[in-house]
Protein backbone atom coordinates (compact mmCIF):
# COMPACT_ATOMS: atom_id res chain seq x y z
CA UNK A 1 0.00 0.00 0.00
CA UNK A 2 1.47 3.34 -1.09
CA UNK A 3 1.67 5.77 1.82
CA UNK A 4 0.60 9.32 1.15
CA UNK A 5 2.52 12.36 2.27
CA UNK A 6 0.46 14.77 4.38
CA UNK A 7 1.34 18.35 3.58
CA UNK A 8 -0.12 21.50 5.15
CA UNK A 9 -0.57 24.03 2.35
CA UNK A 10 1.83 26.92 2.87
CA UNK A 11 0.96 30.60 3.11
CA UNK A 12 3.37 33.45 2.42
CA UNK A 13 1.95 35.35 5.38
CA UNK A 14 0.20 33.42 8.16
CA UNK A 15 -0.63 36.75 9.80
CA UNK A 16 -3.31 37.28 7.14
CA UNK A 17 -5.33 34.51 8.77
CA UNK A 18 -5.67 36.45 12.03
CA UNK A 19 -6.51 39.63 10.09
CA UNK A 20 -9.27 37.90 8.13
CA UNK A 21 -10.66 36.36 11.29
CA UNK A 22 -10.99 39.84 12.70
CA UNK A 23 -12.85 41.41 9.76
CA UNK A 24 -15.16 38.40 9.44
CA UNK A 25 -16.57 38.46 12.96
CA UNK A 26 -14.07 36.10 14.57
CA UNK A 27 -14.44 33.40 11.91
CA UNK A 28 -12.99 30.03 13.05
CA UNK A 29 -9.30 29.96 12.23
CA UNK A 30 -9.38 26.80 10.03
CA UNK A 31 -12.03 28.44 7.81
CA UNK A 32 -10.13 31.73 7.66
CA UNK A 33 -7.04 29.83 6.55
CA UNK A 34 -9.03 27.93 3.90
CA UNK A 35 -10.31 31.24 2.53
CA UNK A 36 -6.83 32.79 2.38
CA UNK A 37 -5.64 29.72 0.43
CA UNK A 38 -8.39 30.47 -2.11
CA UNK A 39 -7.22 34.06 -2.51
CA UNK A 40 -10.00 35.44 -0.31
CA UNK A 41 -8.08 37.87 1.90
CA UNK A 42 -10.47 40.76 2.60
CA UNK A 43 -14.05 41.47 3.59
CA UNK A 44 -14.93 42.51 0.03
CA UNK A 45 -13.35 39.40 -1.50
CA UNK A 46 -15.29 37.25 0.99
CA UNK A 47 -18.51 39.08 0.14
CA UNK A 48 -18.04 38.34 -3.58
CA UNK A 49 -17.08 34.72 -2.85
CA UNK A 50 -20.09 34.04 -0.64
CA UNK A 51 -22.71 36.28 -2.26
CA UNK A 52 -21.93 36.37 -6.01
CA UNK A 53 -24.96 35.74 -8.22
CA UNK A 54 -26.14 35.73 -11.82
CA UNK A 55 -26.21 39.54 -11.85
CA UNK A 56 -22.40 39.38 -11.95
CA UNK A 57 -22.18 37.32 -15.15
CA UNK A 58 -20.24 38.99 -17.95
CA UNK A 59 -21.77 40.50 -21.09
CA UNK A 60 -21.65 37.80 -23.79
CA UNK A 61 -20.69 40.42 -26.40
CA UNK A 62 -17.32 40.75 -24.68
CA UNK A 63 -16.40 37.45 -26.38
CA UNK A 64 -14.50 37.75 -29.66
CA UNK A 65 -16.61 37.04 -32.78
CA UNK A 66 -19.92 37.17 -30.89
CA UNK A 67 -21.31 39.89 -33.17
CA UNK A 68 -20.81 37.98 -36.47
CA UNK A 69 -22.00 34.73 -34.84
CA UNK A 70 -25.25 36.35 -33.74
CA UNK A 71 -25.66 38.21 -37.05
CA UNK A 72 -25.54 34.98 -39.05
CA UNK A 73 -27.76 32.93 -36.75
CA UNK A 74 -30.41 35.64 -36.41
CA UNK A 75 -30.50 36.06 -40.20
CA UNK A 76 -30.96 32.31 -40.57
CA UNK A 77 -33.82 32.35 -38.05
CA UNK A 78 -35.60 35.20 -39.85
CA UNK A 79 -35.10 33.75 -43.33
CA UNK A 80 -36.13 30.21 -42.33
CA UNK A 81 -32.76 28.71 -43.28
CA UNK A 82 -31.99 25.23 -41.99
CA UNK A 83 -29.66 25.39 -38.96
CA UNK A 84 -27.88 22.24 -37.81
CA UNK A 85 -26.61 22.15 -34.23
CA UNK A 86 -23.51 19.94 -34.28
CA UNK A 87 -22.56 18.66 -30.82
CA UNK A 88 -20.08 16.30 -29.23
CA UNK A 89 -20.87 12.93 -27.68
CA UNK A 90 -19.87 13.59 -24.06
CA UNK A 91 -21.89 15.28 -21.30
CA UNK A 92 -20.64 18.75 -22.18
CA UNK A 93 -21.43 18.26 -25.86
CA UNK A 94 -24.87 16.71 -25.42
CA UNK A 95 -26.04 19.30 -22.88
CA UNK A 96 -24.80 22.03 -25.25
CA UNK A 97 -26.73 20.44 -28.10
CA UNK A 98 -29.92 20.16 -26.07
CA UNK A 99 -29.62 23.76 -24.88
CA UNK A 100 -29.14 25.41 -28.27
CA UNK A 101 -31.58 23.15 -30.12
CA UNK A 102 -34.34 23.81 -27.59
CA UNK A 103 -33.59 27.52 -27.53
CA UNK A 104 -33.60 27.94 -31.31
CA UNK A 105 -36.82 25.93 -31.60
CA UNK A 106 -38.36 28.38 -29.15
CA UNK A 107 -37.35 31.26 -31.44
CA UNK A 108 -39.09 29.64 -34.39
CA UNK A 109 -35.89 28.49 -36.11
CA UNK A 110 -35.78 25.70 -38.68
CA UNK A 111 -33.36 23.64 -36.61
CA UNK A 112 -32.15 20.06 -36.24
CA UNK A 113 -29.25 18.51 -34.35
CA UNK A 114 -26.47 16.03 -35.04
CA UNK A 115 -24.14 14.32 -32.58
CA UNK A 116 -21.36 12.19 -34.10
CA UNK A 117 -21.02 8.50 -33.36
CA UNK A 118 -17.56 7.99 -31.88
CA UNK A 119 -17.12 4.73 -33.83
CA UNK A 120 -18.44 5.95 -37.18
CA UNK A 121 -17.52 9.65 -37.25
CA UNK A 122 -14.77 9.96 -34.65
CA UNK A 123 -14.23 12.91 -32.35
CA UNK A 124 -15.35 16.45 -33.09
CA UNK A 125 -16.12 18.15 -36.37
CA UNK A 126 -15.66 15.71 -39.25
CA UNK A 127 -16.19 15.58 -43.01
CA UNK A 128 -18.68 12.76 -42.50
CA UNK A 129 -20.69 14.82 -40.04
CA UNK A 130 -20.66 17.87 -42.29
CA UNK A 131 -21.90 15.68 -45.13
CA UNK A 132 -24.89 14.83 -42.92
CA UNK A 133 -25.51 18.57 -42.50
CA UNK A 134 -25.50 19.00 -46.27
CA UNK A 135 -27.95 16.13 -46.66
CA UNK A 136 -30.19 17.79 -44.06
CA UNK A 137 -30.22 20.93 -46.21
CA UNK A 138 -28.45 23.02 -43.58
CA UNK A 139 -26.88 26.28 -44.69
CA UNK A 140 -25.66 27.11 -41.18
CA UNK A 141 -23.90 24.73 -38.80
CA UNK A 142 -23.20 25.69 -35.19
CA UNK A 143 -20.48 23.40 -33.81
CA UNK A 144 -20.59 23.07 -30.02
CA UNK A 145 -17.80 21.83 -27.71
CA UNK A 146 -15.65 21.10 -30.76
CA UNK A 147 -14.19 22.62 -33.91
CA UNK A 148 -11.58 25.13 -32.75
CA UNK A 149 -8.75 23.05 -34.27
CA UNK A 150 -10.74 21.76 -37.28
CA UNK A 151 -8.93 23.75 -39.98
CA UNK A 152 -9.38 21.24 -42.84
CA UNK A 153 -12.94 20.35 -41.86
CA UNK A 154 -13.88 24.02 -41.86
CA UNK A 155 -12.60 24.38 -45.41
CA UNK A 156 -14.71 21.38 -46.37
CA UNK A 157 -17.78 23.03 -44.84
CA UNK A 158 -17.15 26.06 -47.03
CA UNK A 159 -16.89 23.86 -50.12
CA UNK A 160 -20.36 22.51 -49.28
CA UNK A 161 -21.80 26.01 -49.08
CA UNK A 162 -22.22 25.78 -45.31
CA UNK A 163 -21.59 28.77 -43.05
CA UNK A 164 -19.92 27.55 -39.87
CA UNK A 165 -20.07 29.04 -36.37
CA UNK A 166 -17.71 27.36 -33.89
CA UNK A 167 -18.51 27.48 -30.19
CA UNK A 168 -15.71 25.78 -28.24
CA UNK A 169 -13.67 25.97 -25.04
CA UNK A 170 -10.60 23.90 -25.91
CA UNK A 171 -7.21 25.46 -26.52
CA UNK A 172 -6.83 26.73 -30.11
CA UNK A 173 -3.82 26.16 -32.31
CA UNK A 174 -1.82 29.09 -33.71
CA UNK A 175 -4.25 29.44 -36.62
CA UNK A 176 -8.03 29.56 -36.28
CA UNK A 177 -10.47 27.99 -38.74
CA UNK A 178 -11.60 30.39 -41.50
CA UNK A 179 -15.31 30.48 -40.64
CA UNK A 180 -18.07 32.96 -39.81
CA UNK A 181 -17.13 33.04 -36.13
CA UNK A 182 -15.01 31.22 -33.56
CA UNK A 183 -16.32 31.66 -30.02
CA UNK A 184 -13.63 30.52 -27.60
CA UNK A 185 -12.45 32.62 -24.67
CA UNK A 186 -9.07 30.85 -24.82
CA UNK A 187 -8.32 32.65 -28.10
CA UNK A 188 -5.26 34.85 -27.60
CA UNK A 189 -7.17 37.83 -29.04
CA UNK A 190 -10.32 37.30 -26.93
CA UNK A 191 -10.89 39.86 -24.18
CA UNK A 192 -13.62 37.90 -22.42
CA UNK A 193 -12.69 38.13 -18.70
CA UNK A 194 -13.28 34.48 -17.77
CA UNK A 195 -11.36 31.81 -19.67
CA UNK A 196 -12.59 28.57 -18.10
CA UNK A 197 -16.19 28.13 -19.28
CA UNK A 198 -17.11 24.62 -20.37
CA UNK A 199 -18.59 24.09 -23.84
CA UNK A 200 -22.14 24.38 -22.51
CA UNK A 201 -21.19 27.61 -20.74
CA UNK A 202 -20.00 29.11 -24.05
CA UNK A 203 -23.22 27.87 -25.68
CA UNK A 204 -25.21 29.62 -22.96
CA UNK A 205 -23.35 32.85 -23.77
CA UNK A 206 -24.27 32.50 -27.44
CA UNK A 207 -27.94 31.94 -26.58
CA UNK A 208 -27.91 34.97 -24.28
CA UNK A 209 -26.40 37.14 -27.00
CA UNK A 210 -29.01 36.00 -29.55
CA UNK A 211 -31.77 36.63 -27.01
CA UNK A 212 -30.51 40.16 -26.40
CA UNK A 213 -30.36 40.84 -30.16
CA UNK A 214 -33.96 39.67 -30.52
CA UNK A 215 -34.96 42.18 -27.86
CA UNK A 216 -35.78 39.73 -25.08
CA UNK A 217 -34.79 39.67 -21.40
CA UNK A 218 -31.50 37.70 -21.05
CA UNK A 219 -32.64 36.37 -17.67
CA UNK A 220 -35.27 34.29 -19.46
CA UNK A 221 -32.36 32.05 -20.48
CA UNK A 222 -31.76 31.04 -16.86
CA UNK A 223 -34.13 28.11 -17.46
CA UNK A 224 -31.15 26.42 -19.13
CA UNK A 225 -28.83 26.71 -16.15
CA UNK A 226 -29.66 23.12 -15.14
CA UNK A 227 -27.98 21.92 -18.34
CA UNK A 228 -25.03 24.26 -17.77
CA UNK A 229 -24.67 22.90 -14.22
CA UNK A 230 -24.65 19.28 -15.42
CA UNK A 231 -21.92 20.12 -17.95
CA UNK A 232 -19.85 22.27 -15.59
CA UNK A 233 -19.77 19.60 -12.87
CA UNK A 234 -19.08 16.78 -15.34
CA UNK A 235 -16.39 18.46 -17.45
CA UNK A 236 -14.10 19.16 -14.46
CA UNK A 237 -13.59 22.84 -15.30
CA UNK A 238 -12.33 25.38 -12.78
CA UNK A 239 -15.03 26.19 -10.21
CA UNK A 240 -14.04 29.80 -9.88
CA UNK A 241 -15.54 32.98 -11.31
CA UNK A 242 -18.48 32.49 -13.64
CA UNK A 243 -18.39 28.70 -13.43
CA UNK A 244 -19.04 28.86 -9.70
CA UNK A 245 -21.95 31.26 -10.24
CA UNK A 246 -23.45 29.18 -13.06
CA UNK A 247 -23.11 25.91 -11.17
CA UNK A 248 -24.58 27.30 -7.97
CA UNK A 249 -27.61 28.75 -9.80
CA UNK A 250 -28.00 25.59 -11.89
CA UNK A 251 -27.95 23.36 -8.82
CA UNK A 252 -30.75 25.41 -7.31
CA UNK A 253 -32.80 24.89 -10.48
CA UNK A 254 -32.07 21.15 -10.49
CA UNK A 255 -33.18 20.89 -6.87
CA UNK A 256 -36.35 22.94 -7.25
CA UNK A 257 -37.60 22.56 -10.82
CA UNK A 258 -35.60 20.08 -12.95
CA UNK A 259 -36.64 19.43 -16.54
CA UNK A 260 -38.60 16.23 -16.91
CA UNK A 261 -35.84 14.24 -18.65
CA UNK A 262 -33.29 14.91 -15.92
CA UNK A 263 -35.89 14.20 -13.24
CA UNK A 264 -36.63 10.76 -14.70
CA UNK A 265 -32.91 10.04 -15.14
CA UNK A 266 -32.35 10.87 -11.48
CA UNK A 267 -35.08 8.43 -10.47
CA UNK A 268 -33.33 5.67 -12.41
CA UNK A 269 -30.05 6.58 -10.75
CA UNK A 270 -31.52 6.73 -7.25
CA UNK A 271 -30.66 10.43 -6.88
CA UNK A 272 -32.89 12.77 -4.90
CA UNK A 273 -33.02 15.88 -7.03
CA UNK A 274 -33.88 17.96 -3.98
CA UNK A 275 -30.36 17.13 -2.74
CA UNK A 276 -28.57 17.27 -6.11
CA UNK A 277 -24.88 18.08 -5.75
CA UNK A 278 -21.76 18.15 -7.94
CA UNK A 279 -20.97 14.70 -6.56
CA UNK A 280 -24.33 13.22 -7.61
CA UNK A 281 -23.86 14.76 -11.05
CA UNK A 282 -20.31 13.45 -11.43
CA UNK A 283 -20.99 9.94 -10.13
CA UNK A 284 -24.62 9.31 -11.10
CA UNK A 285 -26.21 11.60 -13.69
CA UNK A 286 -23.13 12.38 -15.78
CA UNK A 287 -22.06 8.76 -16.34
CA UNK A 288 -25.57 7.85 -17.51
CA UNK A 289 -25.64 10.71 -20.00
CA UNK A 290 -22.15 9.72 -21.14
CA UNK A 291 -23.16 6.09 -21.55
CA UNK A 292 -25.20 6.93 -24.65
CA UNK A 293 -22.16 8.27 -26.49
CA UNK A 294 -19.76 5.70 -25.11
CA UNK A 295 -21.77 2.81 -26.49
CA UNK A 296 -23.17 4.31 -29.68
CA UNK A 297 -25.71 7.07 -30.28
CA UNK A 298 -25.26 10.11 -28.02
CA UNK A 299 -28.35 11.59 -29.64
CA UNK A 300 -30.35 9.47 -27.21
CA UNK A 301 -29.08 11.62 -24.34
CA UNK A 302 -30.01 14.80 -26.21
CA UNK A 303 -33.49 13.44 -26.88
CA UNK A 304 -33.90 12.68 -23.16
CA UNK A 305 -33.01 16.26 -22.25
CA UNK A 306 -35.39 17.60 -24.90
CA UNK A 307 -38.30 15.39 -23.78
CA UNK A 308 -41.42 17.35 -22.83
CA UNK A 309 -43.68 14.61 -21.51
CA UNK A 310 -43.19 12.04 -18.75
CA UNK A 311 -43.82 8.89 -20.82
CA UNK A 312 -41.09 9.75 -23.31
CA UNK A 313 -38.74 10.87 -20.54
CA UNK A 314 -39.21 7.62 -18.59
CA UNK A 315 -38.56 5.52 -21.70
CA UNK A 316 -35.42 7.47 -22.56
CA UNK A 317 -34.14 7.39 -18.98
CA UNK A 318 -34.60 3.61 -18.80
CA UNK A 319 -32.72 3.28 -22.08
CA UNK A 320 -29.74 5.22 -20.66
CA UNK A 321 -29.88 3.16 -17.48
CA UNK A 322 -29.56 -0.07 -19.52
CA UNK A 323 -26.68 1.41 -21.49
CA UNK A 324 -24.96 2.44 -18.27
CA UNK A 325 -25.28 -1.12 -16.90
CA UNK A 326 -23.67 -2.38 -20.12
CA UNK A 327 -20.95 0.25 -19.83
CA UNK A 328 -20.20 -0.80 -16.25
CA UNK A 329 -19.74 -4.43 -17.29
CA UNK A 330 -17.33 -3.41 -20.06
CA UNK A 331 -15.59 -1.09 -17.63
CA UNK A 332 -14.99 -3.86 -15.07
CA UNK A 333 -13.65 -6.33 -17.64
CA UNK A 334 -11.35 -3.76 -19.24
CA UNK A 335 -10.11 -2.56 -15.87
CA UNK A 336 -9.17 -6.07 -14.77
CA UNK A 337 -7.11 -6.59 -17.93
CA UNK A 338 -5.52 -3.15 -17.73
CA UNK A 339 -4.53 -3.52 -14.08
CA UNK A 340 -2.76 -6.80 -14.79
CA UNK A 341 -0.95 -5.31 -17.79
CA UNK A 342 0.08 -2.24 -15.78
CA UNK A 343 1.44 -4.37 -12.94
CA UNK A 344 3.60 -6.30 -15.42
CA UNK A 345 4.77 -3.12 -17.11
CA UNK A 346 5.76 -1.41 -13.88
CA UNK A 347 7.56 -4.47 -12.54
CA UNK A 348 10.16 -4.01 -15.29
CA UNK A 349 12.51 -1.09 -16.00
CA UNK A 350 11.56 2.22 -14.39
CA UNK A 351 8.72 4.02 -16.11
CA UNK A 352 7.15 7.40 -15.40
CA UNK A 353 3.95 6.58 -17.31
CA UNK A 354 1.56 3.74 -18.03
CA UNK A 355 0.78 3.28 -21.74
CA UNK A 356 -1.33 0.21 -22.53
CA UNK A 357 -2.63 -1.09 -25.87
CA UNK A 358 -5.16 -3.80 -26.62
CA UNK A 359 -6.87 -3.87 -30.03
CA UNK A 360 -10.20 -5.18 -28.73
CA UNK A 361 -10.80 -2.80 -25.84
CA UNK A 362 -14.02 -0.82 -26.16
CA UNK A 363 -13.36 2.77 -27.21
CA UNK A 364 -16.17 3.98 -24.97
CA UNK A 365 -14.61 2.93 -21.65
CA UNK A 366 -10.86 3.42 -22.07
CA UNK A 367 -11.03 6.97 -20.70
CA UNK A 368 -12.65 5.77 -17.48
CA UNK A 369 -10.04 3.05 -17.03
CA UNK A 370 -7.19 5.48 -17.77
CA UNK A 371 -8.44 7.59 -14.85
CA UNK A 372 -8.45 4.51 -12.59
CA UNK A 373 -4.87 3.71 -13.62
CA UNK A 374 -3.83 7.22 -12.60
CA UNK A 375 -5.50 6.76 -9.20
CA UNK A 376 -3.86 3.37 -8.71
CA UNK A 377 -0.31 4.13 -9.87
CA UNK A 378 -0.16 7.90 -9.50
CA UNK A 379 1.39 8.63 -12.86
CA UNK A 380 0.07 9.69 -16.31
CA UNK A 381 -1.77 6.88 -18.10
CA UNK A 382 -2.88 6.27 -21.67
CA UNK A 383 -5.24 3.54 -22.80
CA UNK A 384 -5.10 2.64 -26.51
CA UNK A 385 -7.37 0.50 -28.68
CA UNK A 386 -7.92 -0.22 -32.37
CA UNK A 387 -10.59 1.72 -34.22
CA UNK A 388 -10.78 0.90 -37.89
CA UNK A 389 -7.30 1.26 -39.37
CA UNK A 390 -5.93 3.47 -36.61
CA UNK A 391 -5.25 3.29 -32.90
CA UNK A 392 -7.17 5.71 -30.69
CA UNK A 393 -6.55 6.53 -27.08
CA UNK A 394 -7.51 8.45 -23.97
CA UNK A 395 -4.87 10.08 -21.77
CA UNK A 396 -5.17 11.19 -18.15
CA UNK A 397 -2.61 12.90 -15.93
CA UNK A 398 -1.67 14.03 -12.42
CA UNK A 399 -0.88 17.40 -10.86
CA UNK A 400 2.39 18.75 -12.17
CA UNK A 401 2.35 16.92 -15.52
CA UNK A 402 0.69 18.68 -18.47
CA UNK A 403 -0.55 15.80 -20.62
CA UNK A 404 -1.25 18.04 -23.62
CA UNK A 405 2.32 19.34 -23.68
CA UNK A 406 3.69 15.80 -23.36
CA UNK A 407 1.61 14.72 -26.36
CA UNK A 408 2.73 17.82 -28.25
CA UNK A 409 6.33 16.63 -27.98
CA UNK A 410 5.26 13.37 -29.65
CA UNK A 411 3.31 15.07 -32.45
CA UNK A 412 5.48 13.50 -35.19
CA UNK A 413 4.11 10.06 -34.18
CA UNK A 414 0.48 11.13 -33.86
CA UNK A 415 -2.22 11.54 -36.48
CA UNK A 416 -4.09 13.96 -34.23
CA UNK A 417 -4.49 14.87 -30.58
CA UNK A 418 -6.34 17.40 -28.46
CA UNK A 419 -7.30 18.16 -24.89
CA UNK A 420 -5.99 20.06 -21.88
CA UNK A 421 -3.64 19.72 -18.89
CA UNK A 422 -5.22 16.64 -17.31
CA UNK A 423 -7.08 14.83 -20.10
CA UNK A 424 -6.60 14.36 -23.83
CA UNK A 425 -7.49 12.18 -26.79
CA UNK A 426 -5.15 10.96 -29.51
CA UNK A 427 -4.86 8.76 -32.57
CA UNK A 428 -1.86 7.14 -34.24
CA UNK A 429 -0.86 4.36 -36.63
CA UNK A 430 -0.65 0.83 -35.16
CA UNK A 431 2.99 0.51 -36.17
CA UNK A 432 3.89 3.62 -34.14
CA UNK A 433 2.46 2.46 -30.80
CA UNK A 434 5.72 1.13 -29.38
CA UNK A 435 7.78 4.15 -30.47
CA UNK A 436 5.12 6.49 -29.12
CA UNK A 437 5.06 4.70 -25.75
CA UNK A 438 8.82 5.20 -25.37
CA UNK A 439 8.83 8.82 -26.53
CA UNK A 440 5.86 9.77 -24.38
CA UNK A 441 7.53 8.28 -21.30
CA UNK A 442 10.70 10.25 -22.09
CA UNK A 443 8.67 13.45 -22.47
CA UNK A 444 7.05 12.99 -19.08
CA UNK A 445 10.35 11.98 -17.45
CA UNK A 446 11.88 15.27 -18.60
CA UNK A 447 9.39 17.24 -16.51
CA UNK A 448 9.24 14.98 -13.47
CA UNK A 449 10.77 16.11 -10.20
CA UNK A 450 11.35 13.62 -7.35
CA UNK A 451 8.22 14.65 -5.47
CA UNK A 452 5.71 14.72 -8.38
CA UNK A 453 5.16 10.95 -8.47
CA UNK A 454 4.78 10.79 -4.68
CA UNK A 455 1.10 10.77 -3.62
CA UNK A 456 0.38 13.85 -1.55
CA UNK A 457 -2.72 14.96 0.33
CA UNK A 458 -2.66 18.71 0.76
CA UNK A 459 -4.29 19.98 3.93
CA UNK A 460 -5.99 23.36 4.34
CA UNK A 461 -5.70 23.54 8.11
CA UNK A 462 -5.39 21.65 11.37
CA UNK A 463 -8.46 21.76 13.58
CA UNK A 464 -9.93 20.38 16.77
CA UNK A 465 -13.10 18.36 16.35
CA UNK A 466 -14.78 20.47 19.03
CA UNK A 467 -14.56 23.46 16.64
CA UNK A 468 -17.10 21.76 14.38
CA UNK A 469 -20.29 23.44 15.53
CA UNK A 470 -23.38 24.89 13.80
CA UNK A 471 -21.69 28.16 12.91
CA UNK A 472 -18.64 26.39 11.49
CA UNK A 473 -20.85 24.29 9.21
CA UNK A 474 -23.04 27.24 8.20
CA UNK A 475 -19.98 29.11 6.93
CA UNK A 476 -18.32 26.07 5.35
CA UNK A 477 -21.49 25.27 3.42
CA UNK A 478 -21.19 28.64 1.71
CA UNK A 479 -17.84 27.53 0.21
CA UNK A 480 -19.87 25.26 -2.09
CA UNK A 481 -20.15 24.18 -4.83
CA UNK A 482 -16.92 22.23 -4.62
CA UNK A 483 -14.79 21.09 -7.53
CA UNK A 484 -11.61 21.90 -9.44
CA UNK A 485 -9.81 24.93 -7.93
CA UNK A 486 -12.41 25.05 -5.16
CA UNK A 487 -12.08 21.62 -3.61
CA UNK A 488 -13.78 20.94 -0.30
CA UNK A 489 -11.29 22.04 2.39
CA UNK A 490 -9.35 19.16 3.90
CA UNK A 491 -8.74 19.36 7.63
CA UNK A 492 -6.40 17.41 9.89
CA UNK A 493 -7.25 16.30 13.41
CA UNK A 494 -4.82 14.32 15.55
CA UNK A 495 -5.05 12.08 18.61
CA UNK A 496 -8.57 10.84 17.99
CA UNK A 497 -10.22 7.92 19.72
CA UNK A 498 -11.98 5.34 17.54
CA UNK A 499 -15.54 4.71 18.75
CA UNK A 500 -18.10 2.05 17.86
CA UNK A 501 -17.86 -0.65 15.21
CA UNK A 502 -15.20 -0.43 12.53
CA UNK A 503 -16.50 -1.98 9.33
CA UNK A 504 -16.41 -1.95 5.55
CA UNK A 505 -19.56 -1.25 3.56
CA UNK A 506 -20.71 -1.05 -0.04
CA UNK A 507 -21.27 -3.61 -2.75
CA UNK A 508 -17.60 -4.63 -2.83
CA UNK A 509 -17.01 -3.83 0.87
CA UNK A 510 -14.42 -1.26 -0.19
CA UNK A 511 -15.71 1.72 1.83
CA UNK A 512 -14.56 2.20 5.42
CA UNK A 513 -16.96 3.24 8.17
CA UNK A 514 -16.24 4.09 11.81
CA UNK A 515 -16.61 6.95 14.33
CA UNK A 516 -14.18 9.14 16.26
CA UNK A 517 -14.03 11.68 19.06
CA UNK A 518 -11.30 13.67 20.78
CA UNK A 519 -9.25 11.60 23.23
CA UNK A 520 -10.65 13.63 26.13
CA UNK A 521 -13.97 11.93 25.43
CA UNK A 522 -15.94 15.05 26.29
CA UNK A 523 -16.92 16.04 22.78
CA UNK A 524 -19.48 14.70 20.31
CA UNK A 525 -18.79 11.52 18.41
CA UNK A 526 -18.44 12.10 14.65
CA UNK A 527 -19.23 9.43 12.09
CA UNK A 528 -16.58 8.83 9.41
CA UNK A 529 -16.97 7.41 5.91
CA UNK A 530 -13.94 6.63 3.76
CA UNK A 531 -14.89 5.93 0.16
CA UNK A 532 -12.56 3.38 -1.41
CA UNK A 533 -10.60 3.17 1.86
CA UNK A 534 -11.46 -0.38 2.86
CA UNK A 535 -7.74 -1.19 2.61
CA UNK A 536 -7.20 0.90 5.76
CA UNK A 537 -9.48 -1.29 7.88
CA UNK A 538 -6.58 -2.85 9.78
CA UNK A 539 -5.10 0.52 10.82
CA UNK A 540 -8.41 1.75 12.26
CA UNK A 541 -9.32 -1.58 13.87
CA UNK A 542 -5.89 -1.82 15.52
CA UNK A 543 -6.29 1.73 16.82
CA UNK A 544 -9.53 0.78 18.51
CA UNK A 545 -8.22 -2.51 19.87
CA UNK A 546 -4.96 -1.12 21.30
CA UNK A 547 -6.27 2.30 22.29
CA UNK A 548 -3.64 3.99 20.12
CA UNK A 549 -4.93 7.38 18.97
CA UNK A 550 -5.61 8.00 15.29
CA UNK A 551 -4.76 10.94 13.02
CA UNK A 552 -7.33 11.74 10.35
CA UNK A 553 -7.52 13.82 7.18
CA UNK A 554 -11.07 14.62 6.15
CA UNK A 555 -13.57 16.93 4.55
CA UNK A 556 -16.93 17.67 6.17
CA UNK A 557 -20.32 16.93 4.66
CA UNK A 558 -23.96 16.37 5.48
CA UNK A 559 -25.37 12.86 5.41
CA UNK A 560 -29.08 12.12 5.23
CA UNK A 561 -30.29 8.68 6.30
CA UNK A 562 -33.86 7.64 7.05
CA UNK A 563 -34.97 11.26 7.00
CA UNK A 564 -32.34 12.41 9.50
CA UNK A 565 -29.48 14.71 8.50
CA UNK A 566 -26.20 14.92 10.39
CA UNK A 567 -22.61 15.97 9.77
CA UNK A 568 -20.07 13.31 8.92
CA UNK A 569 -16.36 13.32 8.16
CA UNK A 570 -15.33 12.03 4.76
CA UNK A 571 -11.92 10.48 5.34
CA UNK A 572 -9.08 11.16 2.89
CA UNK A 573 -6.39 9.26 4.80
CA UNK A 574 -5.69 7.81 8.24
CA UNK A 575 -2.61 6.89 10.22
CA UNK A 576 -1.73 5.88 13.73
CA UNK A 577 -0.77 8.85 15.91
CA UNK A 578 2.25 6.85 17.10
CA UNK A 579 3.75 7.28 13.62
CA UNK A 580 4.13 11.02 14.24
CA UNK A 581 4.97 11.01 17.94
CA UNK A 582 8.35 11.60 19.44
Amino acid sequence: MTKKLWRIKSLDNEGLVDELQGVLNDLPKPLARALILRGIDSFEAARVFFRSGTDQLHDPYMMADMEPAVDRIVRAIKDGERILVYGDYDVDGTTSTALLTHYLEGQGANVCFFVPNRFKHGYGLSREGLAVAKTEGATVVVALDCGVTAIDESKYAGSLGIDLVICDHHRPQKSLPDVVAVLDSKRSDCCYPFKELCGCGVTMKLAQAIHQRLGHDPEELYEYLDLVAIATASDMVSLTGENRILLRAGLQLLRENPRIGLKMLAEQAGVRMSECSPRSISFALGPRINAAGRLGDAGRAVTLMLANDELEAVARARQLERLNDERRALDRATQEEAFLMADRLLSGPQRHTVVLYHPTWHLGVIGIVASRLVERHFRPAIMLTKSGDVVKGSARSINGINIYQALESCADLLIEFGGHNFAAGLSLRPEDVEAFSIKFDEAVAASVTPDILEPVVEVDAEMNLEDLDKRFWAVLKQFEPFGVDNEAPIFMSTNLEVIGPVTTVGKDRNHLKFAVRSVSGSHPVRNVIGFGMGKHLEIVADSQETGTPLDLLYSIEENTWNGRTSLQLQAKDVRSSIMTSG
